[in-house]
């Protein structure tokens, strides 16, 4: 196997040549070092960094919601001056001229409760009322201090928001962790496809090039032959279409190789001009993935099980919104504090006097004609067929995870028996050729040869790629590292 590589390194070298005395740059990579490429600085990867960035500091928004709030607020000062309009204790309205100047400051702290879905909150604050003189009275000033005030707002029976927000938004940001790991896998995968994309372009430009010239020395040959009535001109005639044939499929690889490499330049984001020289994989893992271990894996890993989970939950949030929505609303309202008046500050602040409120506020529905019942029965109907999707669709991703092991053990034996295909055709038409220099085989039995040979590398070369592809879906599935035996659930620092 080490001369085939061997072989295949040659390939590659030869068709690079040519192109590297043009090209600006020339990068010589193995199928890691384009996978650790694309991980680190693929256009696709920093995309996924954007959003698992956006999802993080949404929950950190969430996270805030459970935290105590505390607030500043004040009015410096507030100014009037007027004439309005008053009404007498005889009930007859007079204009009055009046002007005041109000200044006050406070400070609170508001927390929600998750448990119960109400809010407390404690305050203190300080007010300074300004009388201006007119109409012939004195100016005045006065004080209201409220030393502590503490307050409730509590819903009973409505739709704890808080509560069910916890039970959601966890799962999302994990979903969204797992999700970036998930996308720096399928960099890799994808990276893995175009590495054996160029690598293959490359192969098949030296294949055509090699043809090529054996096409050429062929042709010479038997021009040759046929002056001395060695051929006929029907066997030249063919063999100058061979050679037509293998300009033509030079020039059809000199492409594929040119789009090739193109895409995988965009793919890793790299702006300057480049050309790759591929080293193909000199060897393949020799491990085995156990199906049990593979699909435990995936249920621990991927976001799409952690997804499942999340669905479920929101479906089971709208049920306990529609019933809590369009059930009787009742708020209930309650504070208590000390306060106290004075012209001076410190006798605001002096035998302060208790202050009590308490509402009880009730909104029944009545009569809706079935609006309400319907909503709550779409939100359960909703949740059974959730229910059921999710079920079916956990099953088909089981499936889906033992299904890719199955494939792997598969084009991990395919690559043997190609590589053994492969080497026996090279020396069959080696063998093919110089028989037929010394006139001892036909040119179609040489062509057979030549084309047993040529189906057998491209064989070979996807069997290798098959290979590698399927290791990484696998890597992809799963989130697991088979190689080195550890998990490859991932963040950036900073999350």
């Amino acid at each position: 196997m080490q001369n085939i590589h061997k072989i295949l390194i040659a390939f590659v070298a030869i068709a690079i040549c040519s192109a590297t005395l043009q090209a600006q740059d020339t990068m010589r990579v193995t199928l890691q070092e384009v996978v650790r490429m694309a991980q680190g600085q693929a256009p696709d990867v920093q995309l996924a960094k954007t959003r698992l960035s956006n999802r993080y500091w949404s929950y950190q928004s969430f996270l805030a919601d459970y935290k105590p709030k505390i607030g500043l607020n004040a009015t410096l000062p507030n100014l009037n001056r007027s004439i309005d309009a008053i009404t007498l204790p005889d009930g007859r309205e007079a204009f009055i001229q009046r002007g005041f100047m109000s200044t006050s400051v406070g400070i609170s702290l508001q927390q929600d409760v998750a448990l119960t879905g109400g809010t407390v909150f404690v305050n203190t604050s300080l007010r300074r009322l300004d009388i201006f003189a007119s109409g012939g009275n004195p100016s005045s000033l006065s004080y209201l201090s409220t030393p502590i005030g503490i307050g409730f707002i509590q819903p009973i029976f409505g739709f704890n928001a808080l509560k069910w927000n916890k039970k959601v938004e966890p799962l999302r940001y994990q979903e969204a962790t797992r999700g970036y790991s998930e996308d720096m896998e399928a960099a890799a995968y994808d990276a893995v496809n175009l590495f054996f994309e160029v690598l293959i372009a490359q192969l098949n430009t030296e294949a055509a090039k090699q043809e090529k010239s054996n096409a050429d020395t062929l042709y010479r040959i038997s021009q040759g032959r046929y002056e001395v009535g060695k051929i006929a001109e029907t066997e030249l005639l063919q063999i100058e279409l061979s050679v037509a044939n293998a300009e033509s499929a030079l020039a059809e690889a000199t492409l594929n190789l040119q789009s090739s490499t193109e895409r995988l330049r965009n793919f890793l984001g790299i702006t300057r001009s480049v050309q790759f020289e591929m080293v193909p994989p000199a060897d393949i893992p020799t491990l085995a993935i156990d199906a049990d271990k593979a699909l435990g894996a995936a249920l621990q890993n991927r976001s799409q099980i952690i997804a499942l989970d999340r669905r479920l939950r929101e479906a089971e949030l709208e049920v306990a919104r529609s019933k809590g929505n369009t059930g009787p609303q009742v708020n209930l309202v309650g504070n208590f504090g000390l306060s106290q008046t004075g012209t001076v500050i410190g006798d605001a602040y002096k035998d302060p006097l208790n202050q009590e409120a308490l509402t009880l506020g009730l909104e029944v529905p009545i009569a809706d004609w079935g609006k309400a019942k319907a909503s709550r029965q779409i939100a359960q109907s909703n949740l059974e067929l959730e229910r059921m999707n999710v079920a079916q669709e956990r099953v088909n991703f089981e499936r889906e995870v033992l299904l890719k092991v199955q494939q792997f053990d598969l084009v991990r034996n395919q690559v043997e028996r190609a590589l053994r295909s492969w080497e026996i055709s090279k020396k069959r038409q080696e063998m093919s050729r110089n028989r037929y220099y010394i006139g001892k085989l036909g040119i179609t039995e040489l062509n057979i040869a030549v084309a047993e040979q040529d189906a057998a590398r491209r064989s070979y070369v996807s069997a290798l790629r098959s290979f590698w592809v399927a290791f990484y879906d696998i890597r992809r599935s799963t989130l697991y590292d088979f190689e080195n035996d550890r998990p490859l659930v991932q963040l950036p620092d900073g999350y």
